[in-house]
């Protein structure tokens, strides 16, 4: 038991760079929302219903993550701060990061897997700051969610969810170089196809447009007329 929270804890410190020390991620609401679930899942499968949800419930106001007694959830969860909520029959695989205001919805029971309405998040899946994930879909391994995204579609592996509503930006997941990009949004990696050489081929664009925007002036103003002395005398006199 010692040595898988050790694990747990190195796990959130290989994810976050804010710590200093294990000691630092023993106070982070996550890591005891987390452990609270365990108890209420525990209690819930026990069929002690009353007290899961009392479980439930004091971990949230001490956390302010609602995280149902029913959601399974794998090894090593990592959810940066608070105010997120997982739905009764939501599950998540190992290490898989979440960050804060996320919600793992449902919809319809009557509309897809019969008793199943909210998602499956598959190992090492990224989830971004206030998106919404909903309905019984699956989130393939190693996938990410952009922030505020809102996805209702199956998620392919390694794909990179963006937008209102979600829409993936098809990069191959042969394209994968790291374990883990923090917060899920890629700074340096095109976002779309070919989105880097673009960008390269309309800066090209913006500068040959200046450079001849300088040459027409520069040439206007050698093509204007100096005064001549008579024009210049003229227009002393008046």
């Amino acid at each position: 038991m010692f040595k898988g929270l050790i694990a747990y804890l190195d796990s959130i410190r290989s994810r976050d760079p804010a710590p200093r020390s294990r000691w630092e991620i023993l106070l982070y609401p996550g890591l005891w929302a987390v452990g609270f679930h365990r108890v209420a899942h525990w209690l819930f499968e026990a069929e002690l219903y009353f007290l899961a949800r009392a479980v439930n419930h004091f971990s949230r106001f001490l956390t302010a993550i609602d995280i149902h007694p029913g959601a399974k959830i794998g090894r090593h969860l990592f959810i940066e701060h608070g105010f997120t909520v997982i739905g009764e029959t939501a599950e998540i695989g190992d290490n898989v990061t979440m960050y804060q205001c996320v919600t793992l919805g449902g919809t319809n029971p009557a509309n897809g897997i019969p008793g199943k309405r909210h998602p499956t998040l598959c190992n090492d899946v990224i989830i971004g700051s206030g998106a919404q994930i909903l309905g019984p879909i699956t989130v393939g391994p190693r996938a990410r969610v952009g922030a505020n995204a809102v996805v209702t579609d199956d998620v392919p592996e390694g794909a990179t969810m963006i937008g209102l509503k979600a829409r993936s930006t098809l990069v191959p997941a042969e394209t994968w170089l790291k374990q883990f990009i923090p917060y899920g949004t890629p700074c340096k990696e095109p976002c779309e196809p070919n989105g880097g050489t673009r960008v390269d081929e309309l800066e090209a664009e913006v500068a040959t447009l200046k450079a001849q925007v300088a040459a027409l002036i520069a040439a206007q103003s050698d093509e204007t007329p100096a005064p001549t002395p008579t024009t210049a005398s003229r227009r002393t006199r008046n």
